[in-house]
């Protein structure tokens, strides 16, 4: 039997967002069926603003998944099983630019509620975009976070209410 997603309160979940996120990597989706981008991150987080379950994940304004998040109401964090993580280092290594990456990493994009995400995926959070900010480095107050952009490509920060999250069942 093929596994089916089903919609669960994000307040159930067992996953622990510095494991899932770190360490496990997700891919942050904008778009349409008909046309769409994904990368994978490591940056982001999970909690409560406005009185809203928010995500926020940080996207370069290099990347080409920015357009795609600038012009679009929704994305989606997809998390997937460790079985994965060679198609979410493809992911974060090329650019939809020059790379297919559906048909590079077999990944299956599927849409709904207005977002893609990834029938292999394990869990994903689809979000409506509620908030952004560039990042300023006049406000970093540890001049350490400076070493993480020798460009001087400084992210542009999401937030994210989260409206479904649905995991395998």
């Amino acid at each position: 039997m093929a596994e089916e997603f089903v919609e669960v309160n994000p307040e159930d979940l067992p996953d622990n967002p510095f494991k899932v996120i770190g360490s496990q990597w997700m891919l942050v989706t904008a778009g349409t069926m008909k046309s769409f981008n994904t990368m994978t991150a490591s940056w982001g987080g999970f909690g409560i603003m406005w009185a809203k379950k928010i995500c926020a994940c940080v996207v370069r304004p290099t990347r080409h998944t920015y357009g795609f998040m600038e012009k679009s109401d929704m994305f989606s964090l997809s998390f997937f099983t460790k079985e994965y993580k060679k198609a979410l280092l493809f992911c974060g290594t090329h650019s939809g630019r020059d790379t297919d990456k559906m048909s590079e990493t077999g990944l299956t994009p599927i849409e709904d509620s207005s977002s893609i995400y990834f029938k292999e995926a394990r869990l994903v959070f689809l979000c409506r975009k509620i908030y952004y900010q560039d990042i300023d480095p006049g406000h970093f107050i540890d001049p350490s976070i400076e070493s993480n952009y020798q460009l001087n490509d400084y992210h542009r920060m999401y937030l994210g209410e989260i409206i479904k999250c649905i995991t395998k069942i």
